[in-house]
């Protein structure tokens, strides 16, 4: 356990942030370190809700003089909690949520509260987005520094493959800018190459013409025919355009019923999205068909949480090469124990 620090020097760094500090005794303390996964539940020894980058520096070198653990928090939604630690300073970043989109040069910048909720928001009001995550209320700056992958990755690539700069805030408490000709092997371990480099407080991405109207949803199967639809999903995927992005996902529908759920995004003009989602409709024998035009910011926003306090959750993932027979089934196999 972390040593607390004097009284004296947790009430001088109080009064040096514009934002609240928050400790355990703060009436605010439990809302404060409430995050997405409700499994986690670490109590933290300070939470300094940032006002902006000074706040930041301020605190990396507090918890540095007083060598207190130290998590960092965009929007709180990674689902291993990393945005929390026991007895430790969070450096909360959530409320920090300016966005500025420059469409003549095809590019934004944002801080690292802001989520893609927010992020669409402000780029699609110009016909642009940024390739992002599967849900609206996941935060930029997490998604992007662990790669990111999302529904708009077939056609323009990861979300790290469309970062542009990022400034950061070193661990010695310096401000540095991260780009292809500054910091370059920073930059590099930035998109995707772990956690602990630093604290990004900014980043400037490519964005991209999106239309408002594309085509999106979802076919869902049966689970008794999971194994057909996958087998005949493998040699769609093959020779799928690009701009297609699918994920194939076993989940319960709300009455409890296991579906094999086809969610499908085509980032691109709604007539050749209707052509290249048609095969999709006839894998198999489907419950419904949810295959649809509509407009990007909603169907980002459809698989939302609609728990305030988050879902209760673990995630293990893995990337494949291919669909193998093997694979499918041991999915089947574990998943009906699953779901």
């Amino acid at each position: 356990m972390a040593t607390s620090p004097p009284a004296t020097a947790i009430a001088r760094l109080g009064r040096a942030l514009r934002g609240p500090l928050i400790g355990r005794a703060d009436a605010r303390f439990d809302d404060a370190r409430r995050i997405w996964n409700g499994r986690i539940d670490r109590r933290p020894l300070l939470i300094a809700r940032c006002a902006d980058v000074s706040d930041i520096i301020a605190c990396v070198r507090f918890a540095q003089d007083h060598a207190l653990p130290v998590a960092v928090r965009g929007s709180g939604h990674a689902c291993a909690g990393t945005a929390l630690c026991d007895d430790g300073l969070v450096v909360d970043m959530s409320r920090m949520k300016g966005i500025r989109v420059v469409p003549d040069g095809g590019i934004v910048r944002a801080e690292p509260g802001v989520t893609w909720g927010d992020m669409d928001h402000a780029t699609q009001a110009f016909g642009f987005a940024v390739p992002g995550g599967t849900d609206s209320e996941v935060g930029i700056a997490g998604l992007s520094l662990g790669g990111g992958n999302g529904w708009l990755m077939g056609a323009f690539g990861a979300t790290c493959d469309n970062i542009l700069s990022l400034d950061v805030v070193t661990a010695e408490g310096r401000l540095v800018t991260a780009s292809a000709s500054e910091h370059e092997d920073l930059f590099w371990a930035l998109r995707g190459g772990g956690g602990n480099f630093g604290i990004a407080t900014s980043l400037e991405y490519s964005m991209h013409a999106l239309g408002t109207y594309l085509v999106a949803g979802a076919v869902f199967y049966p689970f008794d025919q999971t194994r057909e639809v996958l087998e005949r999903f493998r040699d769609f995927a093959a020779a799928a355009p690009e701009p297609l992005t699918v994920y194939p996902c076993l989940i319960r529908l709300d009455d409890g019923t296991p579906v094999l759920c086809m969610a499908a995004c085509y980032a691109g003009p709604v007539a050749d999205g209707e052509r290249a989602v048609a095969a999709l409709r006839h894998l198999g024998e489907p419950l419904s068909d949810e295959l649809q035009p509509m407009r990007f910011v909603d169907w980002q926003r459809s698989m939302d949480t609609a728990r305030p306090t988050g879902r209760r959750c673990a995630i293990s993932s893995h990337f494949l090469g291919e669909l193998a027979d093997a694979f499918v089934y041991v999915l089947i196999c574990n998943s009906s124990n699953l779901i």
